[in-house]
């Protein structure tokens, strides 16, 4: 990771942090169980990646980070609901996310549940009624429609359902690649949206050139995590390594063996790289978040 990315990721994650905070209930208000798990959850782990996209977007496009505060919430208020729904159980039943227990072990499964709706909710709460958001009505309007979709049955969801179908079963490389940008590539492709959203006339090309890059570095994070769940280790992802192996699901090592899935991120690395072809060093950290998403070791 460059110097200059590491130093900006540092203050995103601050940021967020800080914004997130601000923005969940307090552990004190009624119900508090509901708000410790929501805070549990949310606060204090987890690599950020979707509003450092974000804030990455908006550095590009010269729009300030405090106006993007409340899309950066509002996509990892979704993340993290997805996160505690995906541990449950009744999916894919695991005891360990972001290396602490999993809400449904940490409360109960109910509690879990529950927190999971009350993320979704807040995430759309955020995005109709944060005052930091600048953009006009009818772009946050849009903010609104883009990340309901992402999160939807034509997206993450649809992309969750997929996944759970398709447990021993083998897919194709397309059938892969259409389950992934539903269940992981939704959300990022929102993350950047929304962050073109907030820059007020921009050229639509421009937009359509970072939603391609979005795209592609949203399966690229999806084919690294494939590796990593097979050459990685617990403790260092922070959750249970081995696990979609062991539970048969369908991925990029098993359809294309490890050398494939290897040179499969870089060529979807170096798409998104061409994506960017129409812009100068402001696009500088995007290019080296694509080729950090590849390179990282969790």
């Amino acid at each position: 990771m460059s110097n200059a990315l590491k130093e900006y990721l540092d203050f995103c994650q601050n940021r967020v942090e800080r914004a997130l905070d601000a923005r969940l209930p307090g552990e004190n208000i009624l119900p508090q169980k509901l708000h410790r798990a929501m805070r549990y959850s949310t606060l204090d782990g987890g690599k950020r990646m979707r509003p450092m996209l974000t804030y990455c977007t908006g550095k590009t496009l010269g729009v300030a980070p405090e106006t993007l505060d409340g899309p950066a919430c509002a996509v990892e208020f979704i993340h993290v609901y997805s996160l505690i729904h995906d541990d449950l159980p009744a999916m894919d039943d695991d005891d360990l996310r972001r290396g602490k227990a999993t809400c449904h072990v940490a409360f109960d499964e109910a509690t879990a549940i529950l927190t999971g709706d009350a993320l979704q909710a807040l995430a759309f709460e955020t995005l109709a009624n944060d005052p930091s958001i600048t953009a006009s009505a009818e772009n946050r309007l849009k903010m609104i429609s883009v990340l309901t979709k992402a999160s939807g049955s034509q997206g993450m969801v649809g992309g969750q359902a997929i996944d759970l179908q398709s447990v021993g079963t083998s897919l194709t490389l397309p059938e892969l690649e259409n389950m992934h940008i539903h269940k992981t590539g939704a959300l990022i492709r929102a993350s950047v949206n929304m962050a073109t959203l907030a820059k007020a006339d921009i050229d639509p090309d421009v937009a359509k050139k970072l939603d391609n890059y979005a795209k592609c570095i949203g399966l690229s994070f999806q084919v690294k995590d494939d590796i990593l769940d097979e050459e990685s280790d617990t403790a260092t992802l922070g959750k249970t390594q081995g696990k979609d192996k062991d539970n048969n699901k369908p991925t990029y090592p098993a359809l294309l063996g490890m050398d494939g899935a290897k040179q499969k991120a870089q060529e979807l690395h170096e798409l998104a790289l061409d994506n960017l072809s129409i812009f100068g060093s402001e696009a500088d950290l995007l290019r080296d978040l694509s080729l950090y998403i590849i390179q990282r070791d969790h």
